[in-house]
Order: C-alpha cells, then structure tokens, then sequence
C-alpha cells in the first residue's frame, strides 16, 4: 500500500492531530504486523465513517484508558456498555424513527384492549399487571440487552477461559511472554503495561469479541422483531412486554394487509404470552435453568481456537471472531446438553404451540386474515432468521420451536377433550404438561426440564401424548389444521399463501427444520 494514501486513510478517520499521531505509532509496531497492515489493499480498509462509529462504541463501553480496560476484564465476560453502544447504533440506523407516532400508538392501544377481551373467552390467564409498551427499535435494545447477555454469560466466560488458556500455554512463545501492541483493524493501540499479560490483554480481547457479536446480532434483532417475546422467552422487565410498532407497519406493508389487521393479530399473540408467563411462574425459572444447564456444559477444543488464532490477521476483536464462534471451537454436546437441549426445545414449542392455539380460538371472528398471519409466524419461527442464526453461535444452540406445529395440534386437541380450563390447568406444574409426538421416547423420567431446575420429574410428560399423537401431523400445512377442525378462512380471490410461501421458503426447508428435532 502507499504509504501517503494509509497516512491520508488516518487522517481521514481521526482528523489532521490524531491521525498524525496514529500514523506515527505504526512505527512502534512489530515488523510482522507493521509489513500486514502496508500490504492491505486500501479499497479493502473500512471506511473512516465506519471506523469512527466504532471508536465511539469502544468510548462508550468504557476503553478508553488502561483502568477501564481492567475494569472492563473484571467485570464480567461480556463488556455490555460496548454490546449495548453497537446495537444501539445499527437499531437507530435505516430510518429508524426515534419516538413512536400518537397515531400508531392509538393503533396499538386500540389493538391491545381488544386482544384482553378476545383473550378473556379464550383462555383462564388473567391480564398482567401494567401496560404493555410502544417500543422503538432502540428502546427494545435498551430494553432487553441485558437478558441477552446474561443468557450468553456462561459461554462467554468458558470462551475467555480458553482463549486466555490457549494464549498463555500455547502460544506465549509467539510474544515473549508478553504483548507490546495490539490493533483494531489498522488502528494501532499501544498496550499498558498493566495489560501486557497475553492471558489478560485475550481476557480483554473476548471480552470485546463477544460484546461486539452480541451488538450486531441485537442491533440487526431490533429490525425484525415485532414484540417482546418473539423468541418464545421474556425479556423485558415489564411483565405485560411491548409492541415494535414501526416494525409492524413495515411488515403490515410486505404483507399488503391493513396494518390495524396484523397489529390486532401480533397484539394477540403478545398479550396471549403475557398471560402465558405471568400466570405460569415456573415458566421463565425453567427456561433460565435449561440454558444455563446448557451454555454451563459448554467444551471449547483448543486445537481448534489455536488454528483459529493463528489464522486471525491481528489481535484485534474482528479477527478473533472466529475463535470465539461456537460453530468453529466449540466441541459437539455431551448427552447432558443434548437432553438439556431437547427439553429446552420441547418446552419452548409447548409454549409457541399454547399461543398459537389461543390466538386462533381469540381472534378467528376477528381478523380476516388470521389464517394467512398465522401461517407466516410459524414459518418465521421455525426458519428463524439471521440475527437468530448469529445469536446461535454466540450461545450454541437455537431458541426456535420446531415442533411448533405438532404443540399447536396438541393443545387443540386437548382443549377438545378437556375444555379451556383443562387445557391451561396443565401448566399449574411442569409434571402435568402434555409430552410432543414421540417426544417421550426421547426424554426419559427423571430428566428434562424439571432436572435441569432441580426437580426429580420430567420436565414433559405422557399426559395427553397417546390422544395428541394421532393429530398432531394433521397440521403440516398449516392453512387447514384437522386437530382444531378449522378450515382456512380465504376468499374465493384470496392468494394461496400456503404456495406463495413454499416458493419464498423452499417447499422442504421449513418442513425439515421443524422435524429435525424430531429425529
């Protein structure tokens, strides 16, 4: 690379002072990495709007001197301040709207108090207390970060761990047992002397890593989400949860049906999951020990993080991404985190298959086109999308219900048998809950989600399992579920949505997602 053109590159992130300073500092660096950095092409370096953005994330998640970086190290696995300054950029960015409009405000609220009438014939859960929230992109990062972190701390820190191991008793020769300088992309950073510890300064490394991979992932999240519990889990404080309204709108659009129509539905499903867990105190306690039991089960082979090490261009937090990818170094489960993983999955389609059956006997008389929504939240719960595949690797398992299908048939087929307050009493205790198709023989008593919480029984069971089998995959195509005796609501000029989605998805992709827990 010319040299003028990296001195201009400096000048042009940091401005005429500190970009003199930063060239000058690339003459403090080892060869190695000086002779890396002049060999970069310069169409191949981020653009300076880019790089100023970052450094305004690292400022905000508190690195800017040697006290916050060791702070930063022993604070935790996960830098959140960063994580949350990174997702808080990109979920402002894209004409993201900084308050949410009275008129959409009104929309949702109208939307929200029909749904607690409907949902009042539907189901024996009480309305949670509080209001449920309009929420902009940037207040659902504010908002919900922190669950995610927390979720993600276990692997985080077994990831630190092993880098630090890895550093420190592999490759400590590589830099004399200590490391002079390290660089964010091409932005040199001289190393304390505090932090010239390999062990600690990748301690620091991963830290960031993490938290950065964490940040896009939420701030790409915040684009596509349309309620609180999206993810099958509650992650807001507020107990009624919230409504991504510009979101809703934007996807009301795609669909080309009245936003008043899928706000009305996506309010149903969220004050129906409201309900849901509020009413089920067990609920939320069961996940959190299910992805702890997890994410505590976590194995990194170090050979792997090594090779991915020795690969990385610098010891910067972009290039060590890979060795802090699950998908790359993290070792395949033990049977504990199989079984932890399967109840996990089972108990999360238990709760998607609950709301999709009350919001069907709720809003059928209601919205139109309920049938059409209805089929499109379960083909998006069950492909998921790009920032669920990112959180995936971050946490190494997928918070996705793929037997949604099989639960919603199930329940329908209980509230058939038992009535509505048969069917919800079954989530008075984890004991008592219905067992998937088949899904019993794959966890066994004694183990499960109730294991994963400390209890001595299943965390699914065999009631229901003998009766909900034999319907359960009457509900493939999801525009005609024979288990609920519901024919799909379409006019005689509608669109064959069930079509129409087959050929967006791939005719075998959203079925074989669905069933691969199943094999």
């Amino acid at each position: 690379m010319d040299e003028n053109a990296m001195r201009q590159w400096f000048i042009d992130c940091f401005g005429p002072v500190q970009g003199e300073m930063a060239w000058n500092q690339l003459s403090q660096l080892p060869d190695e990495i000086r002779e890396q950095l002049m060999s970069q092409d310069i169409g191949k370096l981020p653009k300076p709007e880019e790089v100023q953005s970052l450094m305004q994330a690292f400022t905000a998640g508190g690195l800017n001197t040697f006290g916050d970086m060791k702070q930063t190290v022993e604070s935790g696995p996960i830098n959140v301040k960063l994580a949350k300054s990174i997702a808080l950029q990109k979920a402002n960015a894209d004409g993201s709207q900084g308050t949410v409009s009275a008129q959409s405000a009104d929309i949702a609220r109208r939307a929200l108090s029909e749904a607690n009438l409907w949902l009042d014939t539907a189901c024996t859960f009480d309305p949670t207390s509080g209001e449920t929230q309009m929420l902009t992109r940037a207040g659902w990062v504010e908002d919900t970060l922190e669950s995610w972190a927390k979720f993600a701390g276990p692997v985080a820190q077994s990831m630190n761990d092993a880098l630090a191991s890895v550093i420190s008793e592999r490759l400590g020769n590589s830099f004399n047992g200590e490391i002079a300088g390290m660089f964010a992309g091409p932005v040199p950073i001289p190393v304390p002397d505090g932090m010239k510890d390999p062990g600690q300064l990748i301690k620091l490394l991963g830290n960031t890593s993490f938290a950065m991979q964490l940040g896009h992932a939420a701030g790409d999240l915040s684009h596509e989400v349309n309620g609180s519990f999206d993810q099958g889990i509650a992650l807001l404080k507020n107990p009624a949860g919230g409504l991504i309204m510009q979101n809703i709108e934007e996807y009301a659009t795609s669909l080309d049906i009245p936003v008043a129509e899928v706000t009305a539905f996506l309010a149903l499903r969220e004050v129906a999951h409201a309900r849901l867990f509020a009413g089920v105190p067990w609920l939320m306690p069961r996940f959190e020990a299910l992805i702890g039991k997890y994410a505590r089960g976590i194995t990194i082979d170090l050979d792997a993080m090594e090779e991915q090490l020795r690969d990385a261009g610098a010891m910067d937090p972009e290039s060590i991404s890979d060795a802090v990818n699950l998908t790359k170094v993290g070792i395949p489960d033990t049977p504990e985190q199989r079984e932890a993983l399967v109840s996990l999955e089972t108990l999360m389609a238990l709760v998607e298959g609950w709301v999709d059956c009350v919001t069907w006997r709720a809003g059928m008389a209601h919205i139109p086109h309920i049938e059409q929504l209805r089929e499109m939240m379960r083909r998006k719960r069950a492909v998921g999308g790009p920032a669920e595949r990112t959180f995936e690797s971050l946490l190494g398992m997928q918070l996705r219900p793929k037997r949604m299908r099989e639960a919603a048939a199930l329940w329908e087929q209980i509230t058939a048998e038992r009535g509505v307050e048969g069917r919800d009493g079954a989530w008075s205790h984890p004991d008592l809950l219905p067992a998937l198709p088949e899904e019993a023989k794959t966890v066994d008593a004694g183990t499960g989600a109730a294991d994963a919480a400390g209890d001595t029984a299943s965390g699914v069971t065999r009631a229901g399992t003998d009766d909900g089998a034999s319907g359960a995959g009457d509900a493939k195509d999801g525009t005609k579920d024979d288990a609920n005796g519901a024919e799909a609501q379409n006019d005689g000029g509608a669109i064959d949505w069930d079509a129409e989605l087959s050929k967006l998805l791939g005719e075998d992709g959203g079925e074989n997602d669905e069933n691969d827990s199943a094999k």
